[in-house]
């Protein structure tokens, strides 16, 4: 990972870190991440907070980093931290929010109970967060709830999250498990949405990649399960849109439909990448690298979001800003073999042999070695190197196994073979395999430009009818809501004034915005929105402020000398050293001590 990766960071954000599994048996990994995944999803329904995706937090599992760290990396003001362990029909969790600035440690609590209240504990913990940050941070409305029982089988949910943690492994066996655990969670519960669209996804992609009808038709049975049970699920349409735009090359749908995911949920990267990948595939290439700078604002760790920006250049035949991505990539995952392919191509296009010839010898992974250095000498003939090109017939001819880029393409269209070249696209059009859906401007496939054969072929895909619509719709903002009448805001602030500066409301350390909501008869939505439209602060600055100017009346009586300046804050309704010191040094520029010898003189 690189350290170069930094983003200026949101007051009102949060990382929420893989909760590590404190059980025995270390195979409850799945139950400890799925915790957390959870918890990720319902903070990112709270409106005007930015919550980092799953991918860029889980990049920190099992690493031992400092969280000013991780802030700067992230772009993120706190982080929380936790743990699970599960125990037969028992769960335990911890969890405490910590600043990134200082390693302040805003809140924390422990919970312990029955399994069967998995929902609403997922739920309480979420809720905590975001008061914490509102309170800390800033306003923010925050429904009632955040979580929802997906299912009542604890069971059928506990196979869900072990299949959920076998499908984000993104590789074959991993699907393959995941599927065998969704069939299993279908079979328990058939009224669970969530395992359907699973199931949905896992086929989709598999029948894309193979042009398999019958994994596709698959995908659409679990996908109609699925809707009939939960007609909001923004997984459901990225699956359903995966289906249409890889699976049917079917642009308009996919386009509509991945929209409607981010829409739902304008934090799930994944959807929004994949409308990348369909921009890109219809040479939109401005507009797909508008949502992949976008996405990496809350997923700045992933090493996918940046092979998408990287293939972008790529097929717009920027070869620098490429490699520039594809390093960018491969500081996060070295392993990561779509980038390193796409590497290839790029050092192809650039004619640096010496330094595509390095990378060949270093990188197990590289992908087609031997056709990647023909190919390289039958697009660079001028550059003097010792390249073997005289079994170049021999790698077209060989059945070779799945590759991210149609090697056997490149090689034909660059030894002139033509009528082959486009025997070859057109099957593989036909089959709408993976990445050829970008044939249109991949810039090896050029020398096949001015034959009317390939015109055709790009007419009969991308011919304006079948494409989607040539501008997005423009989201405007909305006026800021107000929420209480002047009548209303003019009778809480009388209620305020009185109950801090005649009832000392403040002296209580535990006071909360949800009880000093309750004393002025309001609900914490609307009392969070008038402190920070109103008066400018949050609920903490507000709160603190009450309690720095007493601690300073107190301070300064002579008849408290013999009290500690800690001890007169915690009179005042401070409860912790650090936060009372920070406080006033941001308040008054120097610490408790030094301000009272200025007085004192």
């Amino acid at each position: 990972m690189s350290n170069d990766l930094t983003f200026p960071s949101s007051n009102k954000s949060i990382a929420v870190l893989p909760f590590i599994n404190m059980s025995t048996d270390l195979e409850n990994e799945y139950f400890s991440d799925g915790i957390t995944e959870e918890i990720i999803n319902a903070l990112t329904t709270v409106k005007g907070l930015k919550v980092i995706a799953r991918t860029s937090s889980f990049a920190f599992k099992n690493k031992d980093i400092d969280v000013r760290s991780i802030g700067n990396q992230l772009g993120v003001n706190t982080v929380l931290e936790g743990s699970v362990r599960k125990f037969k029909n028992r769960v335990r969790i911890t969890a405490q929010l910590i600043d990134t600035k200082d390693g302040t440690h805003y809140w924390s609590k422990n919970f312990d109970r029955d399994i069967e209240d998995i929902f609403a504990l997922q739920d309480e913990i979420s809720l905590l967060i975001a008061n914490q940050i509102r309170e800390n941070f800033g306003h923010l409305t925050i429904q009632e709830h955040l979580i929802s029982a997906p299912t009542e089988n604890i069971e059928a949910y506990d196979l869900y999250l072990k299949g959920r943690y076998q499908h984000l492994m993104w590789d074959g066996q991993g699907i393959v498990n995941a599927i065998n655990l969704y069939e299993q969670c279908v079979a328990i519960d058939p009224t669970f949405a969530m395992p359907y669209f699973g199931l949905a996804y896992s086929y989709a992609m598999y029948g894309s990649w193979g042009n398999n009808k019958e994994f596709l038709n698959v995908a659409e049975e679990n996908l109609k399960k699925g809707f009939k049970l939960d007609k909001q699920s923004y997984i459901g349409y990225f699956s359903k849109a995966t289906l249409h735009f890889w699976g049917h090359w079917d642009f308009i749908k996919g386009h509509k439909v991945f929209q409607k995911a981010i829409e739902l949920n304008p934090s799930y990267t994944e959807a929004e990448e994949g409308l990348c990948e369909l921009y890109t595939a219809i040479g939109h290439f401005e507009r797909a690298l508008w949502h992949t700078d976008n996405i990496l604002k809350i997923n700045p760790l992933s090493a996918n979001h940046y092979f998408t920006k990287a293939n972008i250049h790529y097929l717009n035949e920027d070869y620098s800003k490429s490699l520039e991505c594809i390093e960018t990539s491969l500081s996060i995952n070295p392993e990561f073999t779509h980038p390193i392919a796409l590497k290839q191509l790029c050092l192809i296009h650039l004619n640096d042999y010496e330094k595509l010839n390095n990378f060949l010898n270093q990188t197990p992974l590289a992908e087609r070695p031997e056709e990647c250095r023909v190919l390289f000498k039958l697009v660079n003939p001028d550059n003097e190197n010792d390249i073997d090109i005289s079994k170049v017939s021999l790698m077209i001819k060989e059945e070779i196994g799945a590759a991210l880029f149609p090697w056997q393409l490149f090689l034909l269209v660059h030894l002139n073979k033509h009528k082959m070249a486009l025997d070859f696209l057109e099957e593989n059009i036909e089959m709408r395999t993976g990445q050829i859906i970008n044939f249109m401007n991949i810039p090896l496939l050029k020398p096949l430009h001015p034959y009317q054969r390939f015109q055709d072929l790009v007419q009969s895909v991308f011919r304006p009818e079948l494409l989607p619509a040539s501008t997005e719709p423009q989201t405007q903002s909305a006026p800021p809501k107000v929420l209480l009448s002047e009548t209303e805001i003019d009778l809480v602030l009388e209620l305020l004034d009185r109950g801090m500066n005649e009832e000392k409301w403040f002296q209580n350390p535990s006071l909360s915005l949800h009880e000093l909501a309750q004393k002025v008869n309001l609900n914490g939505n609307k009392l969070s929105w008038l402190l920070n439209e109103r008066i400018g602060q949050n609920f903490n600055e507000y709160v603190n402020s009450f309690r720095l100017k007493s601690f300073k009346t107190s301070a300064l009586n002579p008849e408290n000398n013999h009290l500690t300046l800690l001890g007169l804050a915690y009179e005042n309704g401070f409860n912790s050293k650090t936060v009372f010191n920070a406080f006033f040094k941001k308040s008054e520029g120097m610490t408790p001590k030094n301000w009272l010898k200025t007085k004192l003189g």
